[in-house]
């Protein structure tokens, strides 16, 4: 790993956390644990990394190295956290191109389209929403097995009533 380097450590399956590598032994990224206020901070490798090996973004363009350093620094201490909107992958992204993107938001979207909608409805409404949005989240997963029995069972098996694409019209005759 280089001065510059978009760097990430993954965390379990769901998410991994970014920062950029200030070639010092330090890394820029959104400090804080759940619960706390997020910050743009510079903390040590191992703070970072927290026991998950580090790894590096390539990038086939990205701007020089004296430019994303002083992107990241220039954030410091800024509070601006946002889950979907700007999270640290939105940061460490901005500091090495110029431009915020993360490829986790985006690939929550493609996997959960009303993703976006529910936040929002969340945000809005609180954190009961949140509450009895993952109830109904729940509720659907554990229902996929009897859904799947369900569509097994429509796929013509005999004495099984046929499926409403299947039936044929029948036209009286004119005459």
């Amino acid at each position: 790993m280089a001065r510059g380097d978009h760097v990430f450590v993954r965390r379990g399956r769901r998410y991994s956390h970014h920062g950029i590598d200030c070639g010092d032994g330090t890394v820029i990224h959104f400090g804080g644990t759940r619960g706390t206020i997020r910050r743009i901070e510079r903390t040590t490798y191992a703070a970072f990394a927290d026991g998950g090996e580090v790894l590096v973004r390539a990038y086939r363009t990205r701007l020089p190295v004296e430019e994303i350093i002083a992107n990241a620094e220039s954030r410091l201490g800024t509070q601006q956290y946002h889950l979907v909107r700007n999270n640290c992958e939105h940061f460490a992204t901005w500091a090495s191109t110029g431009s915020p993107r993360s490829r986790q938001v985006r690939g929550w979207a493609v996997a959960a389209p009303s993703a976006f909608a529910s936040i929002g409805v969340a945000e809005a409404a609180g954190a009961h929403a949140i509450f009895l949005g993952g109830l109904g989240v729940g509720a659907y997963a554990a229902s996929a097995p009897l859904r799947r029995r369900r569509l097994a069972g429509r796929s013509g098996t005999p004495g099984q009533r046929p499926r409403r694409s299947d039936r044929t019209l029948r036209v009286p005759e004119a005459g």
